[in-house]
Parts: structure tokens; C-alpha cells; sequence
């Protein structure tokens, strides 16, 4: 074949023409590179190749990333782990080897990825989210991901979801808004983790995480700001009383001072809080995590502490006036999982007070199911939005639907075992959540995503909204 039967076969001749026509146009001053980018733009991107393998998370526990390939370039994701998995929410598949990372290796997964969603998907338009995320789950056949893995599926949901917005070329929070359907993208207010307890760290504190919410900022990178001067007058705060030792950390990077009751970590932050000056501007928020101290029907406050004299037991009653105090005493604005998670009569009475916003994590998991049913009987009032717990970008999108629509605010969240990723800073600004939670403000893997919220803030410039005041708003 000659050169010029070449040139005509593959048009090119007219390809290549219009392209300099367009360089033409628009006077650029490499019309080299302009030409290339403009062939580029002709030709339709589709998903090339994926490649998986097992990294390790932020607790040292192997997690599964992911590199897909388009004609686009490489775009990477990892999924987040937490410490368990509920029974309601989607699988991850790890090896069970004990002999190799102590069983939580996660080859299989990744040999999944590699050798079975890899042909599936290879070809298809990395614009097409749902279609890819359907393909995984019809491939799959499991209602809870179980047989893939949802490690496996979340990671290289996450990886085509960038590499769309790649191919659409516009930030990554702006393709997941369009996804959505959002057209208010708003920066939402960080709570962060400035005191763990329960399965984060190693103190006698029964609740999982006491955060504040600098509801007051007028920007992001204010809030920003707020959060950090708090956790380091915090910092101060605890060394002055407990000494330097009180000043480890929690997986998160909230401190762990050896403190056992609610009042004595909400007094930390509460002084911590007025040294800054910001006083009224930055609210608190309680993740208690009420299942991991459950026992049948009633709640050992007292759980963690050794060499106990009795069991400090509250029933339902109890902890909903303990609550009603402490939201008195203390600028409480949010809890999450104040029961157990099968405790739904007594979240719904407290929710039904109105005294705060009550969020459902264990309660919900992330699960439509869940949802729709804590909806129908106005159980509580806002989403913890966990990627992970249910297994696609798509879903992830469909849940947030629902809660807004049933006017809960909802609040975008890490997991205990995190990775540099910052896919959810973008997820929580597309889809205008209001709020993130992603530990405090110090850990490479946690300020991944709050110093993503910076950039992004940026990039948007006078467009850039922060949810403050409206962080419950839904839009």
C-alpha cells in the first residue's frame, strides 16, 4: 500500500487538514502540540487495559489498587477499608492466609481485577459510569459483591470515574456533579476527628470520635485553618493535664488521652475550642458508635475501662437524656449512631426530639435497603456515606439521591483504614453532600482529601461555594 492509498483509507489527509485549520484558528503559539491534542480529541477513548495489585493501606493492612488505561493516559484509585464489615453492607475479599499478612491479603481481589473484570470492560467508553459499574455488578451475580469483591469493584469504579472525567476533560468534582445531576457544587464543612476512643485507639474512651464542625468559616481554607489551630491547642491542652504521653493518636489521628467518660473529652475540646478564640464559629459532633458497647438491650459506658468495680449500664431511656445533657452542656450539633444498630426505636424517638442532626452509619451501612426503610419511619435524619460499604461510584450517587430527596443532610466519610487517594473530596463537592469527615487534620492519607478541598476551592475560584451555616441544606 502507498503512502497516499494510506492517507485516503484512514482519511487522514482531511483529518490532518482540519486540525491545522484549527490551530489556524486559534493562533496558537505551538501548533505542534495543538495539532496533536486536536487528533486526540477525534478519537473516541475507550478503556485500553486495567492492571491491579495489593498495596498496603494506612494501617499497614493490605487494600487493592488500581491502574486503568485509556487513550487518555493512567488513572489510579484504592479502596478505603474500615475496621469490620456489617452484615448489610457490601464484601470485601481478602485471602484468609493466615500465614501471609495475617489472612487480610487481598491476591484474590486482585487476580479478579486482573483476569475477569479487566475482560469485561476492556473497550468500553470510560464516559459510560453506569454502564461500567452495571457490567461489574451483573459480572458479579452477588447481592453484596461477594464473589469479585467489593475492594475489588469500588477501586476500579473510582479509576474509571476519573478517567471520564478525563475523557470529558473537566475536574473530577464537576463530572461526578453532571453524573449526579448537581448544579450547585458546594465545598462542605470538614468535621474533624480531634478525639478517639473505642476501636481507634488503645484509651478507655467507650465513643469512637469526638469532632468539631467550623460551621463559622466563610471558605474551605479557613475551615481549614480552624481545624487545625483547634487540634493543636488541643494538643496543648491534653499535655498540661495528662502529660506528653496523653497525646498519642487514634487510627485517624484524633488523640487518645487515657480518658473513659463522654463529659471529660468533650471538656478537652471545649477548652481547646475557646483558646482559639473562634468560640461559637466551630461546633461538635459525636460519633458514638453505640453497637461496639451495646450488650442485649442496655450500654456499658464503661467497656473499655480494666479492672472495672461494676458495669456502668445505661439503658435506651438513659442514654437519650444522657444526650439531651450533653447537647445542653456542649455546642453538639451532630451524633452518629447514638444506639445500637438494631436499636432503631430509640434513634427514632431521639431523632424525633429534633435536639440535633442524627446521622446512621452502622444503623444504615450505606445499604438502599437501609435507607429507605429509616426513611419511611423518619428514623433519623442524615447519611454517613461510605464508598465502600456499597461498591460503585453509581450507587454511591443513587443513596445520596434518596437522602436528599428525603431532606437528611449527608456527610461524606473516610474509613478507618485509608490510602492517599482523595477521590471523596471530589465526591463530596460533586455531589454537594455539605459535610466530610476524614480524621483530623494531620496524617498524610487524611489531609489527602482536605488539602484536595484547598485545590479544588481554588480551581473554582468565585465560583467556589462553602456549605458553612447550610451544611445540612440538601440541594
Amino acid at each position: 500500500m502507498s503512502v497516499q492509498q494510506y492517507l485516503e483509507k484512514h482519511m487522514l489527509s482531511r483529518k490532518i487538514e482540519d486540525a491545522v485549520n484549527a490551530a489556524v484558528r486559534a493562533k496558537s503559539p505551538d501548533p505542534v502540540l495543538f495539532i496533536s491534542n486536536h487528533l486526540k480529541k477525534a478519537v473516541p477513548s475507550v478503556i485500553t487495559k486495567i492492571k491491579a495489585r495489593q498495596i498496603l493501606d494506612s494501617r499497614g493492612i493490605p487494600t487493592v489498587e488500581v491502574d486503568l488505561y485509556t487513550n487518555k493516559g493512567m488513572f489510579r484509585a484504592s479502596a478505603p477499608s474500615g475496621d469490620t464489615t456489617g452484615m448489610y453492607e457490601a464484601v470485601e475479599i481478602r485471602d484468609g492466609d493466615k500465614g501471609t499478612y495475617l489472612g487480610n491479603s487481598v491476591n484474590r481481589a486482585v487476580k479478579n481485577i486482573n483476569e475477569k473484570i479487566s475482560k469485561a470492560l476492556i473497550g468500553m467508553d470510560p464516559t459510560s459510569q453506569s454502564h461500567i459499574d452495571h457490567a461489574m455488578i451483573d459480572l458479579d451475580k452477588t447481592e453484596k459483591k461477594s464473589e469479585l469483591g467489593a475492594n475489588a469493584i469500588l477501586a476500579v469504579s473510582i479509576a474509571a470515574c476519573k478517567a471520564g472525567a478525563a475523557e470529558k476533560e473537566v475536574p473530577l468534582c464537576k463530572y461526578i456533579a453532571d453524573l449526579s445531576g448537581e448544579t450547585n457544587m458546594t465545598l462542605p464543612v470538614p468535621a474533624f476527628t480531634l478525639i478517639s476512643g473505642e476501636k481507634h485507639a488503645g484509651n478507655h474512651l467507650s465513643i469512637q470520635e469526638i469532632m468539631i464542625l467550623p460551621i463559622g468559616a466563610s471558605r474551605f481554607e479557613e475551615a481549614l485553618q480552624m481545624g487545625s489551630e483547634t487540634y493543636h491547642h488541643l494538643k496543648a491542652v491534653i499535655t498540661e493535664k495528662y502529660g506528653a504521653h496523653g497525646c498519642n493518636v487514634g487510627e485517624d489521628g484524633g488523640f487518645a488521652p487515657n480518658i473513659s467518660s463522654f463529659r471529660e473529652g468533650l471538656d478537652l475540646v471545649k477548652e481547646a475550642i475557646s483558646r482559639t478564640g473562634y468560640d461559637e464559629r466551630i461546633k461538635i459532633a459525636l460519633d458514638v458508635a453505640a453497637t461496639d458497647f451495646c450488650i442485649g438491650t442496655k450500654y456499658d459506658l464503661d467497656s473499655k475501662v480494666p479492672n472495672k468495680s461494676g458495669q456502668n449500664f445505661k439503658t435506651g431511656e438513659d442514654m437519650i437524656e444522657l444526650y439531651k445533657e450533653l447537647c445542653v452542656e456542649y455546642p453538639i450539633v451532630s451524633i452518629e449512631d447514638p444506639f445500637d444498630k438494631e436499636d432503631w426505636e430509640h434513634v427514632k424517638r431521639f431523632s424525633g426530639l429534633g435536639i440535633c442532626q442524627v446521622v446512621g452509619d452502622d444503623l444504615l451501612m450505606s445499604n438502599p435497603k437501609r435507607i429507605q426503610r429509616a426513611i419511611q419511619e423518619s428514623t433519623c435524619n442524615a447519611l454517613l456515606l461510605k464508598v465502600n460499604q456499597i461498591g460503585t461510584v453509581t450507587e454511591a450517587i443513587e443513596v445520596v439521591k434518596m437522602a436528599k430527596v428525603a431532606n437528611w443532610g449527608v456527610m461524606t466519610s473516610h474509613r478507618s483504614g485509608e490510602t492517599e487517594d482523595s477521590f471523596i473530596a471530589d465526591l463530596s463537592v460533586g455531589l454537594a453532600t455539605g459535610q466530610i469527615k476524614a480524621g483530623a487534620p494531620c496524617r498524610g492519607e487524611r489531609l489527602a482529601k482536605y488539602n484536595q478541598l484547598l485545590r479544588i476551592e481554588e480551581e473554582l475560584g468565585e465560583q467556589a461555594v462553602y456549605a458553612g451555616q447550610d451544611w445540612r441544606a440538601s440541594s
